[in-house]
């Protein structure tokens, strides 16, 4: 390829990039807590809406994940994620998550949207994504016992808030990096530390990884997950996990500063996935915690082109 040539294929590649870093960091704003997940390579659109259809397929995904098992009133969530390319550029999918934590609960509906721009021999895709809906937010205030309540405990709180996210994915064959904000909007949550309702700054979450093929039958995945909140700690997630015969996935996580996890992974045949995930806490919550539990199932309904190729490992 003549120089120039190249040097004019990146001057507009660095130019997607940075549309995309001002589209995500113009909206910044404020945000509620949002569910912790260990498997997030494997339920991805729920944080980054650049995500949704880039498997090139219809899929859908359910999530199961209990905290803290042993601990009366610790986060409970149930996610259900549906999501499909239309035609070459563009991907629509619909994500359901329901939270519980102490006396509230969390149902969050959003619908979400993506367009893809091709870049380089189409093995590099940029993909912008919107996410748009609502969550429901209910607080039952006689489920439990409270030290100097808030005045917000004097009564039960069923609101409405409308939610707005945005994300960036860039992703290849072999790796992918992924930018997002998931809600602009200033909202309520509720705090089980200080036992009352607070409003949470906006959240940024930065994920990335990369697959090396060690063997025919053996590949690798380094990835990490960073949530970023301004003016709170930042939290980072480190994984690595081993694909065997486009079969069997086994692999190790660690969360800074909380907890470290071990994954499985069965692709039990073209179209079902199964997956779990143990998180062992690092923290004082050991001695009151045996632990938390996450299982998921995926399905996917592939061509007959699509199901010769390898299975894709995120």
């Amino acid at each position: 390829m003549p120089n120039n040539t190249r040097s004019i294929r990146m001057k507009e590649n660095l130019k997607y990039i940075l549309i995309a870093l001002a589209f995500i960091c113009s909206g910044m704003s404020f945000a509620q807590q949002y569910p912790q997940y260990t498997q997030y390579m494997y339920n991805t659109m729920s944080i980054n809406p650049g995500y949704t259809g880039s498997r090139g397929h219809m899929s859908l995904i359910g999530l199961y994940r209990t905290q803290w098992v042993g601990l009366e009133g610790a986060p409970e969530t149930q996610t259900f994620g549906f999501d499909t390319p239309v035609g070459k550029n563009v991907g629509l999918g619909l994500n359901i998550v329901n939270d519980a934590l102490g006396p509230t609960n969390e149902l969050y509906i959003d619908a979400n949207f993506s367009y893809t721009v091709h870049l380089n021999n189409d093995d590099e895709l940029l993909s912008f994504g919107l996410k748009a809906g609502g969550r429901f937010f209910d607080a039952d205030f006689s489920k439990g016992i409270y030290q100097n309540p808030d005045v917000a405990f004097q009564g039960d709180i069923n609101k409405f808030y409308p939610t707005i996210g945005a994300g960036v994915y860039y992703h290849t064959s072999k790796s992918y990096l992924g930018l997002s904000v998931p809600n602009f909007f200033a909202e309520d949550h509720y705090d089980d530390v200080e036992e009352e309702i607070g409003v949470e700054r906006v959240h940024f979450y930065f994920i990335g990884g990369r697959i090396f093929d060690l063997s025919y039958n053996v590949k690798f995945k380094p990835a990490f997950m960073v949530k970023y909140v301004p003016a709170a700690p930042v939290i980072a997630d480190f994984s690595a996990n081993f694909l065997f015969y486009d079969r069997l996935s086994l692999g190790a996580a660690y969360r800074w500063g909380d907890s470290f996890s071990g994954l499985l992974g069965i692709q039990i045949t073209e179209g079902i996935g199964l997956g779990y995930a143990y998180d062992m806490t690092t923290t004082n919550l050991k001695n009151y915690s045996s632990g938390t539990h996450e299982i998921f199932i995926r399905f996917e309904f592939k061509s007959d082109k699509e199901k010769l190729k390898s299975p894709r490992f995120f």
